[in-house]
């Protein structure tokens, strides 16, 4: 299927959706427990084909680690094949050996890894030829390039005979998705001293103790209800499985669609979204949730809502460079992502003088993101709206155009 058509509902939507489990929490999950030699529980772990792809090179014996385009999988596995002193090839997509590693693999060679570029320096495919601890557990790295480097190095830190300290620099971006780590660490017995202000965090050298652990559904995933909602006539949905004092730092869908529409109450099974009066312009740092930025984007320039956006520098090296993404794909649908400071500072909203229906269905491309087809995708709720290559949802939220079914038509 190399299309999907959303077609706006001809009803009033009233659902409930069992949203897919967080692939972010999963992923970390499956660290931790492979570092108390499997021996915890893992409960409602991730379908995403991420997950599926860390849990698979787990197991594997296989010499080689294909991460296909699974940014995290490569980042979490070259730090924990590192320190355990497997030889391992690391490779995946095209595109995944466009994405930068070195800040990561300069920090585990300083630790004492074996690490050397087998194509283009500061990029996979990588070789692991082992592991013999330097002695040097101080470490310096960025902070505002990915959490991603520094969550795969906190999870590794008990494991070295000094801890490690790591004093970041810069700004700290996805401060939330670091300290989910950390709060993970501390499920399976792990201790640490965070200084934010200091900007440093020590993990003495301890032994993680095997637990039971459940993973929350996924609030990235929720965020394309959030936006289903806000642009629907007439909605009501109740996303299950979420919690009101979530890890996740897309949890913020909450209060940015307080301003675009959406009203959420929480229950004894997760939230229930309504419809509220929205806003005519709002701004929002998007540092530590840039997950949700095309999410809002789209659903800002169909609602003709105008944000300013800030933080979503680190777009530009995910899946694929979603500022150029977004900037392609927003005109379509009556909208635009302009720049006002380089690289720093933008703002989404409707082009002047857009009529409100394209006079043409619109054809999304997706580059090979699961977000952007995910984003787009609520825009069906006002006009009808083609997304390409609908299957690449399968990265984090497979049942995705399933569960988008229940509420209208999809061809």
């Amino acid at each position: 299927m190399n299309s999907v058509i959303v077609n706006p509902p001809t009803q009033p939507i009233r659902t409930e959706i069992r949203l897919a489990s967080s692939k972010s929490e999963s992923n970390r999950a499956l660290i931790i427990n492979a570092l108390t030699q499997f021996k915890g529980q893992l409960e409602n772990i991730s379908s995403a084909r991420d997950t599926q792809t860390m849990m698979r090179l787990l197991q594997s014996s296989d010499v080689v680690a294909d991460v296909l385009d699974a940014g995290t999988t490569m980042r979490f596995l070259t730090a924990y094949f590192a320190v355990t002193n497997q030889h391992k090839t690391m490779t995946g997509t095209p595109r995944m050996c466009e994405r930068p590693i070195g800040i990561l693999v300069d920090a585990l060679r300083i630790l004492g890894a074996n690490i050397t570029y087998k194509q283009n320096e500061g990029y996979p495919p990588t070789e692991l030829n082992g592991f013999q601890y330097s002695g040097q557990n101080h470490l310096t790295i960025r902070g505002d390039v990915s959490s991603q480097y520094i969550s795969a190095l906190l999870m590794i830190g008990p494991m070295l005979p000094d801890g490690i300290t790591l004093e970041l620099t810069g700004e700290i971006g996805s401060r939330p998705y670091i300290e989910m780590t950390l709060q993970q660490m501390r499920a399976f017995g792990v201790t640490h001293e965070a200084n934010w202000e200091a900007k440093t965090i020590r993990v003495p050298a301890q032994h993680y103790t095997p637990t039971h652990y459940a993973i929350e559904s996924d609030w990235s995933g929720a965020s394309y209800w959030y936006s289903l909602v806000a642009l629907a006539k007439d909605a009501e949905v109740e996303l299950l499985g979420l919690k009101e004092n979530s890890l996740q730092g897309d949890s913020a869908i909450v209060k940015i669609m307080e301003h675009m529409g959406v009203k959420s109450v929480f229950t004894k099974r997760g939230v229930l979204l309504t419809k509220i009066p929205a806003e005519k312009a709002f701004a929002w740092d998007f540092t530590d949730c840039p997950d949700l930025a095309q999410t809002v984007a789209a659903c800002a320039a169909v609602a003709g809502i105008e944000v300013t956006m800030t933080g979503i520098e680190s777009l530009k090296i995910k899946e694929t460079d979603r500022v150029g993404a977004l900037q392609a794909e927003l005109p379509k649908i009556g909208g635009e992502l302009v720049e006002l400071e380089q690289n720093t500072k933008y703002i989404v909203r409707r082009k002047a003088e857009t009529p409100a229906t394209p006079p043409s269905t619109p054809v999304i491309e997706t580059y090979d993101d699961h977000r952007m087809a995910m984003a787009f995708a609520p825009v069906g709720m006002v006009f009808p709206v083609e997304i390409s290559e609908p299957h690449v949802v399968a990265k984090s939220y497979p049942s995705f155009w399933d569960d988008l079914k229940k509420v209208t038509t999809i061809a």
